[in-house]
Parts: C-alpha cells; sequence; structure tokens
C-alpha cells in the first residue's frame, strides 16, 4: 500500500509557475525507491494524461511533448517526495493533477496508487 498526497496547487497567470509536490507513505514491504512516480493530469471533459515520469532511481525522466522544456519532474528518495516544477504555464495546462506510484512484479503485472490530485488552473 502507497498513500500519496499532493500539494501546490492553485490559480497563476499564464506564464506564470507552480510547484506541485506528493508525499509518499509506503507501508507494505517495499521502499519508495522501489517504485517509479508519475504525474498525470486531467482536464474538463478530457482524458487523462501522462504529463511526466520519473524512475525509481531519478536516473531517468520523460515528459509529454507538450509540456517539455517546461515542466520537470524530480524526486528526493531520502524524503520520499516526487516534485513536478511547471513553468511557463499555459491556460490547456489547467488540469486536475495527480500524483502516481507504479510498481512491476515478478510476474510484470503493474501496481498503481493514486492521490486525489491538486488543481491547478491558469488564467488571467
Amino acid at each position: 500500500q502507497v498513500q500519496l498526497v499532493e500539494a501546490g496547487g492553485g490559480l497563476v497567470q499564464p506564464g506564470g509557475s507552480l510547484r506541485l509536490s506528493c508525499s509518499a507513505t509506503v507501508i507494505n514491504g517495499y521502499t519508495f525507491r522501489d517504485y517509479a512516480m508519475n504525474w498525470y493530469r486531467q482536464g474538463p471533459g478530457k482524458e487523462r494524461e501522462l504529463v511526466a515520469s520519473i524512475t525509481a532511481s531519478g536516473g531517468s525522466t520523460n515528459y509529454a511533448d507538450s509540456v517539455k522544456g517546461r515542466f520537470t519532474i524530480s524526486r528526493d528518495n531520502a524524503k520520499n517526495t516526487v516534485n513536478l516544477q511547471m513553468n511557463s504555464l499555459r491556460t490547456e495546462d489547467s488540469a486536475v493533477y495527480y500524483c502516481n506510484a507504479q510498481r512491476t512484479t515478478r510476474a510484470l503485472i503493474l501496481i498503481n496508487y493514486w492521490g486525489q490530485g491538486t488543481q491547478v488552473t491558469v488564467s488571467s
């Protein structure tokens, strides 16, 4: 079981910045560093999309094309946190942002845990 709590959402003007954080509590036989971490987002009437990913070690990251160069995902395995620094925000970035923890079992089954989400609104 992994409990995830997001924070840092809010209202920001276009071109502004926000930093989202996700605090993880791992209450099974694994540790935070056993999980890849992802940020997803879902805007009104839209499908949930993967925004950014970071491997369990933090050694590799991936981003959606729409946010490359503007968003940065990072993790601190000592603090059990993952962050999403969002710069040069656009109105189309408005969405509920969800923190996701993912572990792959020995049988190659993907185990996912989700936070409740934090609202990001980009508007002038």
